[in-house]
Protein backbone atom coordinates (compact mmCIF):
# COMPACT_ATOMS: atom_id res chain seq x y z
CA UNK A 1 0.00 0.00 0.00
CA UNK A 2 1.14 3.57 -0.76
CA UNK A 3 2.45 5.56 2.04
CA UNK A 4 2.11 9.27 1.76
CA UNK A 5 4.66 11.63 3.73
CA UNK A 6 2.59 15.11 4.97
CA UNK A 7 4.02 17.85 6.70
CA UNK A 8 2.57 17.59 9.70
CA UNK A 9 2.11 21.62 10.37
CA UNK A 10 1.05 22.37 6.75
CA UNK A 11 -1.57 19.58 7.35
CA UNK A 12 -2.78 21.23 10.67
CA UNK A 13 -3.13 24.21 9.03
CA UNK A 14 -5.10 22.99 6.27
CA UNK A 15 -7.25 21.14 8.74
CA UNK A 16 -7.85 24.76 10.79
CA UNK A 17 -6.82 22.33 14.02
CA UNK A 18 -3.56 21.04 16.09
CA UNK A 19 -3.82 17.69 17.39
CA UNK A 20 -1.36 15.50 19.83
CA UNK A 21 0.42 12.96 17.92
CA UNK A 22 -2.40 10.13 19.66
CA UNK A 23 -5.24 12.19 18.45
CA UNK A 24 -4.11 12.28 14.75
CA UNK A 25 -3.33 8.80 15.06
CA UNK A 26 -7.44 8.09 16.13
CA UNK A 27 -8.54 10.41 13.62
CA UNK A 28 -6.79 8.50 10.63
CA UNK A 29 -7.89 5.51 12.33
CA UNK A 30 -11.43 6.34 12.38
CA UNK A 31 -11.09 7.72 8.73
CA UNK A 32 -9.45 4.15 7.54
CA UNK A 33 -6.17 5.54 7.14
CA UNK A 34 -3.04 4.31 9.67
CA UNK A 35 0.07 6.57 10.53
CA UNK A 36 2.56 4.44 9.62
CA UNK A 37 5.49 6.52 11.01
CA UNK A 38 6.43 10.06 12.72
CA UNK A 39 9.35 11.28 11.38
CA UNK A 40 11.23 14.52 12.67
CA UNK A 41 13.42 15.79 10.05
CA UNK A 42 15.43 18.93 10.53
CA UNK A 43 15.04 20.90 7.32
CA UNK A 44 10.98 19.66 6.90
CA UNK A 45 9.96 19.24 10.36
CA UNK A 46 7.80 16.73 11.27
CA UNK A 47 6.68 14.75 8.91
CA UNK A 48 3.68 11.64 8.74
CA UNK A 49 3.87 8.79 6.86
CA UNK A 50 0.30 8.16 6.46
CA UNK A 51 -0.42 4.44 4.55
CA UNK A 52 -3.49 4.84 2.28
CA UNK A 53 -5.46 2.14 0.29
CA UNK A 54 -4.08 1.42 -2.77
CA UNK A 55 -6.95 2.40 -4.70
CA UNK A 56 -7.67 6.05 -2.85
CA UNK A 57 -5.70 7.65 -5.78
CA UNK A 58 -7.68 11.04 -4.40
CA UNK A 59 -5.22 10.47 -0.82
CA UNK A 60 -1.75 10.42 -2.38
CA UNK A 61 -0.97 13.73 -1.20
CA UNK A 62 -1.51 16.09 1.26
CA UNK A 63 -4.02 17.96 -0.41
CA UNK A 64 -6.27 15.04 -0.69
CA UNK A 65 -6.00 13.85 2.45
CA UNK A 66 -6.43 17.81 3.94
CA UNK A 67 -9.85 17.75 2.10
CA UNK A 68 -11.26 14.51 2.69
CA UNK A 69 -10.36 14.81 6.44
CA UNK A 70 -12.16 18.49 6.43
CA UNK A 71 -15.25 17.02 4.76
CA UNK A 72 -15.23 13.50 7.61
CA UNK A 73 -15.19 16.40 10.21
CA UNK A 74 -17.66 18.72 8.80
CA UNK A 75 -15.53 21.82 8.07
CA UNK A 76 -16.17 21.76 5.09
CA UNK A 77 -18.79 20.32 2.17
CA UNK A 78 -16.99 18.01 -0.70
CA UNK A 79 -16.53 20.54 -3.50
CA UNK A 80 -17.84 21.23 -7.11
CA UNK A 81 -15.30 20.14 -9.71
CA UNK A 82 -15.95 21.80 -12.97
CA UNK A 83 -14.73 21.65 -16.60
CA UNK A 84 -15.00 25.17 -18.34
CA UNK A 85 -14.40 25.94 -21.98
CA UNK A 86 -11.39 26.75 -23.03
CA UNK A 87 -10.09 30.23 -23.18
CA UNK A 88 -8.38 29.77 -26.78
CA UNK A 89 -10.73 26.94 -28.32
CA UNK A 90 -8.52 26.60 -31.27
CA UNK A 91 -5.16 26.41 -29.28
CA UNK A 92 -6.01 24.05 -26.57
CA UNK A 93 -6.28 21.10 -29.35
CA UNK A 94 -4.15 17.83 -28.99
CA UNK A 95 -4.10 16.37 -32.81
CA UNK A 96 -3.04 12.46 -32.71
CA UNK A 97 -1.38 11.61 -35.59
CA UNK A 98 -1.74 7.51 -37.08
CA UNK A 99 2.23 6.59 -36.23
CA UNK A 100 0.97 6.80 -32.16
CA UNK A 101 -0.68 3.62 -32.77
CA UNK A 102 2.49 1.77 -32.56
CA UNK A 103 3.63 2.74 -29.76
CA UNK A 104 1.04 4.30 -27.28
CA UNK A 105 -2.17 5.59 -28.70
CA UNK A 106 -4.19 7.59 -26.46
CA UNK A 107 -3.65 11.10 -25.10
CA UNK A 108 -5.95 13.03 -22.71
CA UNK A 109 -5.05 17.05 -21.53
CA UNK A 110 -6.38 19.83 -19.19
CA UNK A 111 -5.53 23.55 -18.65
CA UNK A 112 -5.62 24.44 -15.04
CA UNK A 113 -5.63 28.39 -15.27
CA UNK A 114 -4.13 31.25 -12.86
CA UNK A 115 -2.99 28.67 -10.56
CA UNK A 116 -0.65 29.85 -7.52
CA UNK A 117 2.53 28.11 -6.75
CA UNK A 118 4.15 27.95 -3.31
CA UNK A 119 7.70 25.68 -2.93
CA UNK A 120 5.36 23.33 -1.09
CA UNK A 121 2.37 23.37 -3.36
CA UNK A 122 5.28 22.88 -6.67
CA UNK A 123 6.81 19.86 -4.50
CA UNK A 124 3.22 18.36 -3.96
CA UNK A 125 2.02 18.52 -7.46
CA UNK A 126 5.62 16.77 -8.69
CA UNK A 127 5.31 13.96 -5.95
CA UNK A 128 1.59 13.15 -7.26
CA UNK A 129 2.64 12.78 -10.24
CA UNK A 130 5.65 10.27 -9.34
CA UNK A 131 2.70 8.34 -6.60
CA UNK A 132 0.26 8.17 -9.90
CA UNK A 133 2.81 6.92 -11.92
CA UNK A 134 4.18 4.10 -9.71
CA UNK A 135 0.75 3.35 -8.68
CA UNK A 136 -1.83 3.50 -10.96
CA UNK A 137 0.12 3.98 -14.07
CA UNK A 138 2.00 0.93 -13.61
CA UNK A 139 5.70 2.49 -13.84
CA UNK A 140 4.48 4.54 -16.45
CA UNK A 141 3.65 1.64 -19.03
CA UNK A 142 -0.01 2.30 -18.79
CA UNK A 143 0.24 6.39 -18.78
CA UNK A 144 3.12 9.17 -18.17
CA UNK A 145 2.10 12.49 -17.10
CA UNK A 146 3.66 15.52 -19.04
CA UNK A 147 3.24 19.03 -17.46
CA UNK A 148 4.09 22.30 -18.89
CA UNK A 149 4.20 26.13 -18.80
CA UNK A 150 1.29 27.23 -20.96
CA UNK A 151 2.91 30.42 -21.35
CA UNK A 152 5.60 29.26 -23.34
CA UNK A 153 4.43 26.92 -25.55
CA UNK A 154 1.82 27.73 -28.60
CA UNK A 155 -1.03 25.22 -29.54
CA UNK A 156 -2.61 23.41 -31.16
CA UNK A 157 -0.31 21.04 -30.00
CA UNK A 158 0.86 17.72 -32.27
CA UNK A 159 1.01 13.93 -30.44
CA UNK A 160 3.18 11.95 -33.03
CA UNK A 161 5.39 9.24 -33.31
CA UNK A 162 8.73 9.66 -35.00
CA UNK A 163 11.92 7.59 -35.43
CA UNK A 164 14.14 8.55 -32.88
CA UNK A 165 16.81 9.99 -35.27
CA UNK A 166 14.22 12.77 -35.73
CA UNK A 167 13.59 13.74 -32.49
CA UNK A 168 16.16 16.14 -30.67
CA UNK A 169 15.39 18.54 -28.09
CA UNK A 170 17.20 19.80 -24.75
CA UNK A 171 15.65 18.01 -21.99
CA UNK A 172 14.37 18.93 -18.42
CA UNK A 173 17.23 20.54 -16.63
CA UNK A 174 20.10 19.94 -19.41
CA UNK A 175 21.07 22.87 -21.21
CA UNK A 176 22.46 21.21 -24.82
CA UNK A 177 20.26 19.46 -27.17
CA UNK A 178 20.16 15.46 -27.59
CA UNK A 179 18.97 13.19 -29.92
CA UNK A 180 16.31 10.45 -28.68
CA UNK A 181 18.23 7.53 -29.12
CA UNK A 182 21.12 9.22 -27.67
CA UNK A 183 19.41 10.75 -24.71
CA UNK A 184 18.23 7.07 -23.42
CA UNK A 185 20.83 5.70 -24.01
CA UNK A 186 22.48 8.75 -21.26
CA UNK A 187 19.13 7.67 -19.12
CA UNK A 188 20.13 3.93 -19.35
CA UNK A 189 22.41 4.63 -16.38
CA UNK A 190 20.23 7.14 -14.71
CA UNK A 191 19.51 5.76 -11.31
CA UNK A 192 15.54 7.61 -11.65
CA UNK A 193 14.97 6.82 -14.88
CA UNK A 194 16.59 3.86 -15.70
CA UNK A 195 13.32 1.80 -15.69
CA UNK A 196 11.52 3.47 -18.10
CA UNK A 197 14.20 3.29 -20.81
CA UNK A 198 12.75 -0.66 -21.69
CA UNK A 199 8.98 1.34 -22.76
CA UNK A 200 10.27 2.38 -25.92
CA UNK A 201 13.84 1.74 -26.26
CA UNK A 202 13.07 -1.06 -28.97
CA UNK A 203 10.11 0.56 -30.36
CA UNK A 204 10.99 1.72 -34.15
CA UNK A 205 9.29 5.26 -33.33
CA UNK A 206 8.93 7.15 -30.23
CA UNK A 207 5.98 8.98 -29.15
CA UNK A 208 6.66 13.03 -28.77
CA UNK A 209 4.50 16.05 -28.13
CA UNK A 210 5.14 19.19 -30.00
CA UNK A 211 3.85 22.39 -30.04
CA UNK A 212 2.48 24.62 -32.86
CA UNK A 213 6.53 25.62 -33.85
CA UNK A 214 7.62 22.53 -33.61
CA UNK A 215 8.93 22.26 -30.23
CA UNK A 216 9.30 19.43 -28.04
CA UNK A 217 7.24 19.83 -24.95
CA UNK A 218 7.89 16.04 -23.94
CA UNK A 219 9.26 12.63 -24.95
CA UNK A 220 6.91 10.09 -23.03
CA UNK A 221 7.07 8.04 -20.89
CA UNK A 222 11.03 9.20 -20.45
CA UNK A 223 11.20 13.34 -19.89
CA UNK A 224 9.47 16.77 -20.52
CA UNK A 225 11.41 19.41 -22.58
CA UNK A 226 13.23 21.65 -20.61
CA UNK A 227 11.73 24.62 -22.86
CA UNK A 228 8.22 24.01 -20.90
CA UNK A 229 9.88 23.57 -17.59
CA UNK A 230 6.93 24.96 -14.89
CA UNK A 231 8.35 27.27 -12.06
CA UNK A 232 7.10 28.88 -9.12
CA UNK A 233 6.10 31.36 -11.07
CA UNK A 234 3.83 29.55 -13.46
CA UNK A 235 0.53 30.93 -13.78
CA UNK A 236 -1.03 28.02 -16.57
CA UNK A 237 -0.26 24.39 -16.46
CA UNK A 238 -0.91 22.44 -19.54
CA UNK A 239 -1.30 18.84 -18.44
CA UNK A 240 -0.99 15.89 -20.83
CA UNK A 241 -1.04 12.36 -20.23
CA UNK A 242 0.02 9.49 -22.80
CA UNK A 243 -1.05 6.15 -22.37
CA UNK A 244 -1.76 2.58 -23.56
CA UNK A 245 -4.56 2.41 -21.80
CA UNK A 246 -7.49 5.36 -22.55
CA UNK A 247 -9.68 4.72 -19.10
CA UNK A 248 -6.63 4.68 -16.75
CA UNK A 249 -5.30 8.23 -18.53
CA UNK A 250 -8.57 9.32 -17.86
CA UNK A 251 -8.27 8.53 -14.01
CA UNK A 252 -4.96 10.03 -13.73
CA UNK A 253 -5.78 13.28 -15.46
CA UNK A 254 -9.10 13.79 -13.47
CA UNK A 255 -7.46 13.00 -10.17
CA UNK A 256 -4.62 15.47 -11.13
CA UNK A 257 -6.97 18.13 -11.79
CA UNK A 258 -8.99 17.66 -8.71
CA UNK A 259 -6.04 17.78 -6.42
CA UNK A 260 -4.42 21.13 -7.76
CA UNK A 261 -7.11 23.06 -9.20
CA UNK A 262 -8.12 24.45 -5.81
CA UNK A 263 -5.23 26.54 -6.12
CA UNK A 264 -6.51 27.99 -9.27
CA UNK A 265 -8.17 31.67 -9.48
CA UNK A 266 -11.31 29.68 -9.87
CA UNK A 267 -11.39 27.15 -7.64
CA UNK A 268 -11.90 23.58 -8.46
CA UNK A 269 -12.07 24.20 -12.20
CA UNK A 270 -10.31 22.84 -15.20
CA UNK A 271 -10.18 24.74 -19.07
CA UNK A 272 -10.82 21.59 -21.15
CA UNK A 273 -8.31 20.54 -24.24
CA UNK A 274 -9.86 18.53 -26.81
CA UNK A 275 -7.90 15.40 -28.34
CA UNK A 276 -8.69 14.69 -32.45
CA UNK A 277 -7.69 11.42 -33.66
CA UNK A 278 -7.08 10.01 -36.95
CA UNK A 279 -10.44 8.43 -37.30
CA UNK A 280 -12.05 11.45 -37.06
CA UNK A 281 -12.88 10.71 -32.97
CA UNK A 282 -12.98 14.05 -30.76
CA UNK A 283 -12.94 13.69 -27.22
CA UNK A 284 -12.94 16.52 -24.29
CA UNK A 285 -10.72 16.35 -21.70
CA UNK A 286 -11.23 16.45 -18.61
CA UNK A 287 -14.02 14.57 -17.70
CA UNK A 288 -14.21 15.53 -14.05
CA UNK A 289 -17.99 13.87 -14.41
CA UNK A 290 -20.55 13.22 -11.74
CA UNK A 291 -22.00 10.06 -11.78
CA UNK A 292 -25.00 8.29 -9.63
CA UNK A 293 -25.17 4.75 -7.92
CA UNK A 294 -28.05 3.46 -5.73
CA UNK A 295 -27.16 1.58 -2.46
CA UNK A 296 -29.72 -0.54 -0.80
CA UNK A 297 -30.50 0.35 2.92
CA UNK A 298 -30.79 -3.46 4.06
CA UNK A 299 -27.71 -4.12 1.83
CA UNK A 300 -25.39 -1.89 3.78
CA UNK A 301 -26.64 -2.99 6.99
CA UNK A 302 -26.25 -6.62 6.20
CA UNK A 303 -22.87 -5.98 5.47
CA UNK A 304 -21.73 -4.02 8.26
CA UNK A 305 -23.74 -5.82 10.93
CA UNK A 306 -26.00 -2.89 11.58
CA UNK A 307 -29.35 -1.37 11.60
CA UNK A 308 -29.52 2.13 10.40
CA UNK A 309 -31.98 4.40 8.81
CA UNK A 310 -31.29 5.77 5.26
CA UNK A 311 -31.07 9.33 6.25
CA UNK A 312 -28.81 8.17 8.54
CA UNK A 313 -26.76 6.23 6.27
CA UNK A 314 -26.45 9.26 3.79
CA UNK A 315 -25.41 11.71 6.22
CA UNK A 316 -22.44 8.97 7.17
CA UNK A 317 -22.19 8.96 3.36
CA UNK A 318 -21.75 12.49 2.67
CA UNK A 319 -19.11 12.50 5.79
CA UNK A 320 -16.66 10.30 3.11
CA UNK A 321 -16.93 13.00 0.02
CA UNK A 322 -19.78 10.82 -0.92
CA UNK A 323 -22.49 12.88 -1.93
CA UNK A 324 -26.03 11.00 -0.88
CA UNK A 325 -29.85 12.10 0.16
CA UNK A 326 -32.30 9.33 1.17
CA UNK A 327 -34.71 7.72 -1.45
CA UNK A 328 -37.42 6.00 0.42
CA UNK A 329 -36.78 3.61 3.26
CA UNK A 330 -34.25 1.20 1.45
CA UNK A 331 -32.65 2.55 -0.66
CA UNK A 332 -29.65 5.87 -0.77
CA UNK A 333 -28.98 8.01 -3.78
CA UNK A 334 -25.46 9.19 -3.81
CA UNK A 335 -23.27 11.24 -6.34
CA UNK A 336 -19.79 9.74 -6.72
CA UNK A 337 -17.08 12.52 -7.65
CA UNK A 338 -14.63 12.65 -10.49
CA UNK A 339 -12.49 12.13 -6.72
CA UNK A 340 -13.79 8.62 -6.30
CA UNK A 341 -13.00 6.14 -9.44
CA UNK A 342 -12.43 3.62 -6.63
CA UNK A 343 -16.14 3.10 -6.21
CA UNK A 344 -17.02 0.77 -8.59
CA UNK A 345 -19.75 -1.11 -6.56
CA UNK A 346 -23.21 -1.48 -4.24
CA UNK A 347 -20.55 -2.30 -2.05
CA UNK A 348 -17.72 0.02 -2.33
CA UNK A 349 -20.47 2.36 -0.90
CA UNK A 350 -21.31 -0.32 1.94
CA UNK A 351 -17.47 -0.36 3.22
CA UNK A 352 -16.91 3.51 3.29
CA UNK A 353 -20.78 3.56 4.96
CA UNK A 354 -18.88 0.82 7.59
CA UNK A 355 -16.16 3.33 8.06
CA UNK A 356 -17.90 6.30 8.86
CA UNK A 357 -20.01 4.46 10.88
CA UNK A 358 -16.98 2.92 12.66
CA UNK A 359 -15.31 0.43 12.81
CA UNK A 360 -14.91 0.21 16.68
CA UNK A 361 -18.45 0.74 16.94
CA UNK A 362 -19.54 -2.46 15.16
CA UNK A 363 -21.60 -5.22 16.76
CA UNK A 364 -19.11 -7.95 18.47
CA UNK A 365 -21.55 -10.22 19.62
CA UNK A 366 -20.45 -13.44 17.69
CA UNK A 367 -23.14 -16.15 16.56
CA UNK A 368 -22.43 -19.55 15.67
CA UNK A 369 -22.98 -20.19 12.23
CA UNK A 370 -26.25 -23.07 11.36
CA UNK A 371 -23.48 -25.48 10.54
CA UNK A 372 -21.22 -27.17 12.50
CA UNK A 373 -17.97 -28.59 10.32
CA UNK A 374 -14.71 -29.70 11.41
CA UNK A 375 -11.66 -28.20 8.97
CA UNK A 376 -8.54 -30.86 7.91
CA UNK A 377 -5.84 -30.95 5.57
CA UNK A 378 -6.46 -31.21 1.82
CA UNK A 379 -5.45 -34.75 1.21
CA UNK A 380 -3.42 -34.37 -1.75
CA UNK A 381 -1.37 -31.96 0.10
CA UNK A 382 -1.19 -34.34 3.73
CA UNK A 383 -0.12 -37.20 1.42
CA UNK A 384 2.55 -35.20 -0.15
CA UNK A 385 3.91 -33.60 3.19
CA UNK A 386 4.10 -37.36 4.13
CA UNK A 387 5.70 -38.31 1.09
CA UNK A 388 8.30 -35.51 1.21
CA UNK A 389 9.45 -36.79 4.98
CA UNK A 390 9.64 -40.44 3.74
CA UNK A 391 12.03 -39.40 0.53
CA UNK A 392 14.22 -37.38 3.37
CA UNK A 393 14.57 -39.79 5.45
CA UNK A 394 15.37 -42.70 2.45
CA UNK A 395 18.88 -40.12 2.18
CA UNK A 396 17.27 -37.69 -0.26
CA UNK A 397 17.52 -34.12 -0.70
CA UNK A 398 14.50 -32.06 -1.77
CA UNK A 399 14.44 -29.23 -4.19
CA UNK A 400 12.24 -26.18 -5.81
CA UNK A 401 12.69 -26.07 -9.37
CA UNK A 402 10.92 -23.15 -11.57
CA UNK A 403 7.70 -23.85 -13.47
CA UNK A 404 8.49 -22.41 -16.36
CA UNK A 405 11.02 -24.36 -18.62
CA UNK A 406 12.62 -23.65 -22.34
CA UNK A 407 11.00 -25.46 -24.99
CA UNK A 408 14.70 -27.07 -25.52
CA UNK A 409 14.90 -28.20 -21.76
CA UNK A 410 11.45 -29.38 -21.68
CA UNK A 411 12.06 -30.61 -25.24
CA UNK A 412 14.99 -31.21 -27.34
CA UNK A 413 17.22 -32.10 -24.41
CA UNK A 414 15.24 -34.67 -22.65
CA UNK A 415 14.23 -35.93 -26.26
CA UNK A 416 10.73 -35.68 -26.43
CA UNK A 417 8.75 -34.41 -29.69
CA UNK A 418 6.23 -31.87 -27.83
CA UNK A 419 4.23 -31.79 -31.08
CA UNK A 420 2.88 -35.02 -29.75
CA UNK A 421 2.10 -33.28 -25.74
CA UNK A 422 -0.53 -31.57 -24.15
CA UNK A 423 2.21 -28.76 -23.15
CA UNK A 424 1.07 -24.93 -21.73
CA UNK A 425 2.62 -22.18 -23.80
CA UNK A 426 3.29 -18.69 -22.18
CA UNK A 427 2.59 -15.97 -24.39
CA UNK A 428 4.82 -13.13 -24.77
CA UNK A 429 7.44 -14.74 -22.32
CA UNK A 430 10.84 -12.66 -20.79
CA UNK A 431 13.21 -14.91 -21.40
CA UNK A 432 13.56 -18.22 -23.37
CA UNK A 433 13.72 -19.89 -19.82
CA UNK A 434 9.98 -19.16 -19.82
CA UNK A 435 9.04 -20.14 -22.77
CA UNK A 436 6.20 -23.18 -21.05
CA UNK A 437 4.96 -24.62 -18.64
CA UNK A 438 6.63 -27.79 -17.16
CA UNK A 439 5.00 -31.25 -18.42
CA UNK A 440 7.55 -33.16 -15.90
CA UNK A 441 9.61 -32.79 -13.05
CA UNK A 442 12.60 -34.59 -14.47
CA UNK A 443 14.27 -31.69 -16.42
CA UNK A 444 14.10 -29.05 -13.38
CA UNK A 445 16.19 -32.34 -11.54
CA UNK A 446 18.56 -32.78 -13.97
CA UNK A 447 19.01 -29.07 -14.51
CA UNK A 448 19.87 -28.89 -10.68
CA UNK A 449 22.24 -31.50 -10.92
CA UNK A 450 24.01 -29.88 -13.82
CA UNK A 451 24.44 -26.77 -11.12
CA UNK A 452 25.63 -28.77 -8.34
CA UNK A 453 28.48 -31.37 -10.08
CA UNK A 454 31.14 -29.51 -7.56
CA UNK A 455 29.28 -31.39 -4.87
CA UNK A 456 30.59 -34.93 -3.96
CA UNK A 457 28.96 -37.94 -5.34
CA UNK A 458 26.12 -39.72 -5.12
CA UNK A 459 23.84 -36.92 -5.33
CA UNK A 460 20.42 -38.29 -4.49
CA UNK A 461 17.51 -35.44 -5.43
CA UNK A 462 13.61 -35.27 -5.40
CA UNK A 463 10.64 -33.06 -5.93
CA UNK A 464 7.05 -33.10 -5.14
CA UNK A 465 5.34 -30.40 -7.11
CA UNK A 466 3.18 -29.75 -9.67
CA UNK A 467 3.24 -30.23 -13.09
CA UNK A 468 0.65 -28.92 -16.10
CA UNK A 469 -1.23 -30.06 -18.99
CA UNK A 470 -3.40 -28.94 -21.62
CA UNK A 471 -7.09 -29.95 -21.08
CA UNK A 472 -10.32 -28.69 -22.60
CA UNK A 473 -12.57 -30.84 -19.94
CA UNK A 474 -14.24 -28.16 -17.92
CA UNK A 475 -14.90 -30.45 -15.29
CA UNK A 476 -10.88 -31.24 -14.52
CA UNK A 477 -9.89 -27.47 -15.72
CA UNK A 478 -12.61 -25.10 -14.44
CA UNK A 479 -12.73 -23.41 -17.47
CA UNK A 480 -9.25 -22.62 -17.59
CA UNK A 481 -8.20 -24.99 -20.76
CA UNK A 482 -5.44 -26.74 -18.70
CA UNK A 483 -4.91 -28.88 -15.47
CA UNK A 484 -2.81 -29.00 -12.71
CA UNK A 485 -1.24 -33.10 -11.70
CA UNK A 486 0.90 -33.33 -8.35
CA UNK A 487 4.01 -35.30 -9.47
CA UNK A 488 6.78 -36.96 -7.36
CA UNK A 489 10.54 -37.24 -8.86
CA UNK A 490 13.62 -38.68 -7.30
CA UNK A 491 16.99 -39.35 -9.20
CA UNK A 492 19.91 -41.30 -8.17
CA UNK A 493 23.09 -39.55 -9.86
CA UNK A 494 26.20 -41.54 -9.17
CA UNK A 495 29.68 -43.19 -10.87
CA UNK A 496 26.94 -45.98 -11.29
CA UNK A 497 23.35 -45.44 -12.14
CA UNK A 498 22.15 -47.62 -9.54
CA UNK A 499 18.88 -48.33 -11.11
CA UNK A 500 18.03 -51.07 -8.52
CA UNK A 501 18.70 -47.98 -5.60
CA UNK A 502 15.73 -45.89 -7.12
CA UNK A 503 13.43 -49.03 -7.43
CA UNK A 504 14.47 -50.17 -3.88
CA UNK A 505 12.92 -46.28 -3.20
CA UNK A 506 9.71 -46.83 -4.97
CA UNK A 507 8.95 -50.10 -3.31
CA UNK A 508 9.23 -48.11 0.04
CA UNK A 509 7.15 -45.48 -0.76
CA UNK A 510 4.62 -48.14 -1.97
CA UNK A 511 4.64 -49.60 1.46
CA UNK A 512 4.10 -46.57 2.66
CA UNK A 513 1.26 -46.40 0.69
CA UNK A 514 0.09 -50.11 1.74
CA UNK A 515 0.34 -50.80 -1.81
CA UNK A 516 1.46 -54.71 -1.85
CA UNK A 517 4.03 -55.74 -5.12
CA UNK A 518 2.74 -58.24 -7.52
CA UNK A 519 5.42 -60.40 -8.98
CA UNK A 520 2.39 -62.23 -11.19
CA UNK A 521 0.87 -58.61 -12.88
CA UNK A 522 -2.42 -58.96 -10.82
CA UNK A 523 -5.62 -56.15 -11.03
CA UNK A 524 -4.78 -55.10 -7.17
CA UNK A 525 -1.32 -54.05 -6.03
CA UNK A 526 1.48 -52.43 -8.07
CA UNK A 527 4.20 -53.98 -10.49
CA UNK A 528 6.54 -52.48 -13.09
CA UNK A 529 5.79 -53.13 -17.12
CA UNK A 530 9.01 -52.88 -19.46
CA UNK A 531 8.16 -50.17 -22.26
CA UNK A 532 10.66 -47.81 -23.48
CA UNK A 533 10.30 -43.94 -22.81
CA UNK A 534 12.26 -41.14 -24.86
CA UNK A 535 14.10 -39.75 -21.89
CA UNK A 536 15.47 -43.38 -20.98
CA UNK A 537 17.62 -46.00 -21.95
CA UNK A 538 15.97 -48.36 -24.64
CA UNK A 539 15.53 -51.46 -22.33
CA UNK A 540 15.95 -50.17 -19.08
CA UNK A 541 12.88 -48.33 -18.68
CA UNK A 542 9.29 -49.18 -17.95
CA UNK A 543 5.85 -48.17 -16.93
CA UNK A 544 4.86 -48.45 -13.26
CA UNK A 545 1.56 -49.98 -13.05
CA UNK A 546 -0.40 -49.70 -9.68
CA UNK A 547 -4.17 -50.93 -9.78
CA UNK A 548 -3.86 -52.03 -13.79
CA UNK A 549 -3.18 -48.13 -14.95
CA UNK A 550 -0.27 -46.32 -15.43
CA UNK A 551 0.77 -43.87 -13.32
CA UNK A 552 4.52 -43.17 -14.23
CA UNK A 553 7.36 -44.55 -15.44
CA UNK A 554 11.44 -45.72 -14.16
CA UNK A 555 14.59 -46.28 -15.67
CA UNK A 556 18.03 -45.27 -16.21
CA UNK A 557 18.70 -41.77 -18.04
CA UNK A 558 19.10 -41.47 -21.83
CA UNK A 559 22.84 -40.62 -22.16
CA UNK A 560 21.82 -38.12 -24.75
CA UNK A 561 19.95 -36.30 -22.15
CA UNK A 562 23.12 -36.69 -19.68
CA UNK A 563 25.06 -35.02 -22.02
CA UNK A 564 22.67 -32.72 -23.17
CA UNK A 565 22.14 -31.22 -19.81
CA UNK A 566 26.56 -30.98 -19.62
CA UNK A 567 26.97 -34.12 -17.04
CA UNK A 568 29.32 -37.10 -17.16
CA UNK A 569 27.88 -39.57 -15.17
CA UNK A 570 25.20 -42.35 -15.27
CA UNK A 571 21.84 -41.74 -13.55
CA UNK A 572 18.62 -43.41 -12.80
CA UNK A 573 15.42 -42.02 -11.80
CA UNK A 574 11.75 -42.23 -11.68
CA UNK A 575 8.23 -40.07 -11.69
CA UNK A 576 4.88 -41.03 -11.06
CA UNK A 577 1.55 -39.34 -10.74
CA UNK A 578 0.88 -39.40 -6.99
CA UNK A 579 -2.84 -37.56 -7.85
CA UNK A 580 -3.34 -40.60 -9.63
CA UNK A 581 -1.73 -43.10 -7.06
CA UNK A 582 -4.31 -41.30 -4.64
CA UNK A 583 -7.14 -41.56 -6.61
CA UNK A 584 -6.71 -45.26 -7.08
CA UNK A 585 -5.58 -46.32 -3.99
CA UNK A 586 -7.73 -44.34 -1.77
CA UNK A 587 -4.80 -44.15 0.72
CA UNK A 588 -6.13 -42.73 4.02
CA UNK A 589 -9.57 -44.19 4.09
Amino acid sequence: MPTVSVNRDALFKALGKTYSDEEFDELCFQYGLEVDDIVDEPEKGITYKIEVGANRYDLLCIEGIARSLSVYLGKESQPNYRVLPPKEPENYKLIVKPSTSQVRPYVVGAVLRNIKFTQAVYDSFIDLQDKLHQNLARKRTLVAIGTHDLDTIIGPFIYDARPPQDISFVPLNQTQAYRADKLLEMYSCDSHLKEYVPIIKDKPVYPVITDQKGVVLSLPPIINGNHSKITLNTRNVFIECTATDRYKAQIVLDTLVCMFSGYCDQPYTAESVQVEYPDGEKVQYPKLQYRQQVASVSYCNILAGVSEKAEDIAKMLTSMSLSADPDGQDKVVVKVPPTRYDVLHECDIAEDFAVAYGFDRLAADMQMPPTNTIGQEFELNYLSDKLRLLMSQNNYTEVATFSLYSKMDMGERMRVNLDNESWVKVANPKTTECEAVRISLLPGLMKTLAANKHISLPLKLFEVADVVFRDSCPTTTRGTGARNERHLCAINYNVKAGIEIVQGLLDNIMIALKVPFTPDNSAQGYYLEGKDHPSYFPGFCGNVIVNDVAVGQIGLIHPEVITNFNLNNPAAAFEINIEKVLEITNFGH
